[in-house]
């Protein structure tokens, strides 16, 4: 599957069927872990939010909320570079006229290196999460934002932080 929507959305269904096509491709980009084929189905300016997510370094604390092209490709290649193993199977999508989208996705890895605080100790993780997408009339994503149980994945990969 490549990375290049159908660009059109005209005649009845069509725009579900544009945003279910866009949606599918950019989750086989992010199997495939080619970050800049994820990048390049959204629109520039394109919203990030990963809600739970935050990484404490010494001096400032990172969360999962900006644009595609800085917060999410970062936040993406860290991922992939971390859980080489990585993939994600959609086990549910659903997309309307408006070009909205929900999917339920199934996200694993085994970590090979360290992620923010949570140290490579060679665990894997499996984990459901729930991404809503917005996708412009010309098949581009706008908005991602993703839902997953956090403490379930840091349980997974052996991080027990007690403060």
């Amino acid at each position: 599957m490549t990375t290049q929507a159908v660009r059109s959305c005209t005649g009845p269904g069509a725009c579900e069927e544009l945003a279910d096509t866009t949606v599918t491709a950019f989750f086989a980009a992010y199997r495939a872990h080619d970050v800049e084929a994820m990048v390049d189905l959204c629109a520039e300016g394109a919203r990030f939010r990963y809600v739970p997510f935050e990484v404490w370094g010494r001096q400032r604390v990172l969360y999962g909320e900006g644009t595609v092209r800085t917060v999410g490709k970062l936040i993406w290649t860290a991922l992939i570079d971390a859980f080489p193993d990585l993939t994600n199977a959609v086990t549910s999508l659903r997309a309307d006229a408006d070009g909205n989208v929900t999917a339920e996705v199934s996200i694993g890895g085994t970590q090979a290196r360290a992620f923010g605080s949570i140290a490579g100790i060679g665990r894997r993780y499996h984990l459901p999460h729930l991404f809503l997408f917005r996708v412009t009339g010309d098949g581009l994503i706008k908005d991602i934002v993703a839902y997953w149980d956090n403490a379930s994945w840091k349980r997974q990969l052996g991080c027990l932080e007690v403060d």
